[in-house]
C-alpha cells in the first residue's frame, strides 16, 4: 500500500513559479512509476508528466513541455513538479499517482489515470492573470 500527500500548491501569477511535492509512504516509492495529473473544474483529470522508477526517464504533456519539470529524489520517498511561467490554463488541482510495483505500464499509457494505482488528495494551484 502506498500514501501520496501533495504540498506546495497556492495562487500565483500569471509568469510565476511554483514547486509541488508528493510525500510517499511505503518502502517500494524506488521502485514505482509516479505521475502528476491535474483537473480543473468541470474537465477530466488530465496527464501533466511522468517519471520513471528510477527517475532516468521524464515524459510530458504538451501543454506543459519546456515548462514543467518534474523529478523524484528515491532517499527521501518524495515526487516533485517544477513549475515555471504559469499560466491561467495551469489553474486545477494537481494529484500525484503512483503505478503498482507489480505492474508495467507501456510508455504511451502513462497518461491514462486508470493506469494508475495509488492517488493522492490533491493540492489546489491558481494562476492569475
Amino acid at each position: 500500500q502506498v500514501q501520496l500527500v501533495e504540498s506546495g500548491g497556492g495562487l500565483v501569477q500569471a509568469g510565476g513559479s511554483l514547486r509541488l511535492s508528493c510525500a510517499a509512504s511505503g518502502r517500494s516509492f524506488s521502485q514505482n512509476t509516479m505521475g502528476w495529473f491535474r483537473q480543473a473544474p468541470g474537465k477530466e483529470r488530465d496527464f501533466v508528466a511522468a517519471v520513471s522508477a528510477s527517475g532516468a526517464y521524464t515524459y510530458y504533456a504538451d501543454s506543459v513541455k519546456g515548462r514543467f519539470t518534474i523529478s523524484r529524489d528515491n532517499a527521501k520517498n518524495t515526487l516533485y513538479l517544477q513549475m515555471n511561467s504559469l499560466k491561467p490554463d495551469d489553474t486545477a488541482v494537481y494529484y500525484c499517482a503512483a503505478v503498482g510495483v507489480s505492474r508495467s505500464v507501456p510508455r504511451v499509457e502513462l497518461s491514462t489515470p486508470r493506469r494508475y494505482d495509488y492517488w493522492g488528495q490533491g493540492t489546489q494551484v491558481t494562476v492569475s492573470s
